[in-house]
C-alpha cells in the first residue's frame, strides 16, 4: 500500500494507486443539498485534497470516481466551469496585484469582478 504523504491532488492519488479514504458520499451530500459552505479547517487537514476532489467532480471526471461511493449516487455527471483561485500563489499587497493575477484568465472582465 502506498500512502499519499504530501500529495493533495485527487487525480494523482487515484491514478497512481495511493490509499484513498472514500468520503465522496459526503461530498455528494454537500453538493446535492444546494447550500453555501465556508470551508474552514486547521492547517494540514485536507482542504486542498477536498478542493481537488470537488474540481474533478465538477469537471465530470467519472473515471477518477470508479469504485467510490459517489459513482453509485451521481446519475447525471454534468460539467461546470471552474474558477480556481490560489491565494497562496503570490503576495497580494493591493487590489492591482490581484487584478494582475486575474487578467490572463479573465481579460477585461477580471478587472470588473470586484467592483
Amino acid at each position: 500500500m502506498k500512502y499519499p504523504i504530501g500529495i493533495q491532488s485527487f487525480s494523482e492519488i487515484r491514478n497512481n494507486g495511493y490509499v484513498y479514504i472514500d468520503k465522496t458520499a459526503l461530498l455528494y451530500k454537500m453538493v446535492d443539498e444546494g447550500k453555501y459552505y465556508f470551508l474552514s479547517r486547521p492547517r494540514r487537514f485536507g482542504k486542498s485534497l477536498l478542493i481537488s476532489t470537488m474540481e474533478a467532480y465538477f469537471r465530470g471526471k467519472t473515471e477518477l470516481f470508479d469504485g467510490l461511493a459517489i459513482s453509485k449516487l451521481e446519475k447525471e455527471w454534468n460539467t461546470y466551469p471552474i474558477l480556481h483561485l490560489d491565494l497562496n500563489s503570490r503576495e497580494y499587497k493591493d487590489e492591482s496585484s490581484l487584478e494582475t493575477e486575474l487578467e490572463p484568465s479573465f481579460g477585461a472582465v477580471g478587472k470588473n469582478i470586484w467592483r
